[in-house]
């Protein structure tokens, strides 16, 4: 495995079976996203979309929350030291930031959410392809009360998760949903207890990590991508895809064993 160690005690990473999990780990604060946190996540993410014997990842919080949002301290002190700064003008760029590569990779992604997750932390979780959440799980959409708006994607996520109208009444009226309404209005997949959220997100994953990692991975990109394409153009899109993975040796291994009425072992290519 290539994934290298985090530059932050804030940012925690460990690898086993295919699977990567990571862990933001600032409980003291609720985890709340710092620069560090912020620049080591995209990075372990990127690394672990290039790895190929990572297969599937699980992000979760240590603590009693999954993310708290931004951390605000830490951006009104990155604030005060700019003031006065003759700073040159740039374009805007978030295209190295947590949020667009989470979206742009294709590896899988499990959010574990073991607490409270709020702004910038509820659209990370948005962005995972699976989210698991414990009893103690929340998802706070409290943009509203602060005067901003869910800036990292959320505006574009929820209405395609739970339909306008239910997104709609989540963001005006800022609600906080508790693990169960989470789970009737399909935000979670499933709710489960706290002693059991990394258990269950494990066997999810180890689950996903012994399926074929380029059909995983494909089916994935061709989802994501198939948001915005015409259903003949998805078709197409797939069919060019399907041929690279008839020529590849994990499709004779899915026919032998199934003709041997054994379970297959991928390799990945």
């Amino acid at each position: 495995m290539a994934i290298s160690e985090s530059k932050t005690d804030e940012l925690l990473v460990e690898y086993q079976d295919h699977i990567l999990t990571i862990t933001l780990n600032r409980p003291e604060r609720l985890n709340a996203i710092s620069r560090d946190m912020l620049d080591e996540l995209s990075s372990k993410m990127a690394e672990a979309n290039r790895d190929p014997e990572v297969r599937c990842i699980i992000l979760t919080g240590a603590g009693r929350g999954f993310c708290s949002g931004l951390d605000l301290i830490d951006t009104g002190e990155n604030m005060d030291k700019r003031k006065g700064n003759n700073r040159p003008r740039q374009l805007f760029d978030l295209r190295d930031a947590p949020i667009n590569v989470m979206w742009s990779i294709d590896k899988p992604v499990i959010c574990a959410v073991n607490g409270a997750a709020a702004g910038y932390g509820m659209d990370v979780t948005l962005l995972c392809d699976i989210r698991i959440a414990s009893e103690n799980a929340k998802m706070a959409a409290v943009t509203a009360k602060r005067n901003v708006v869910p800036e990292s994607g959320g505006t574009w996520l929820l209405p395609r998760l739970v339909g306008w109208a239910k997104a709609a009444e989540i963001y005006y009226r800022a609600r906080v949903l508790n693990a169960q309404e989470s789970l009737e209005m399909g935000l979670v997949n499933a709710v489960v207890p706290n002693d059991e959220l990394m258990d269950t997100a494990r066997q999810w994953a180890t689950e996903i990590a012994e399926n074929a990692p380029m059909a995983v991975q494909t089916t994935k990109r061709m989802m994501r991508m198939g948001l915005e394409e015409s259903y003949d153009t998805a078709v197409d899109h797939l069919m060019v895809h399907l041929g690279a993975l008839f020529q590849s040796e994990d499709f004779e291994e899915g026919v032998k064993a199934f003709l041997e009425k054994r379970k297959p072992k991928f390799t990945g290519r």
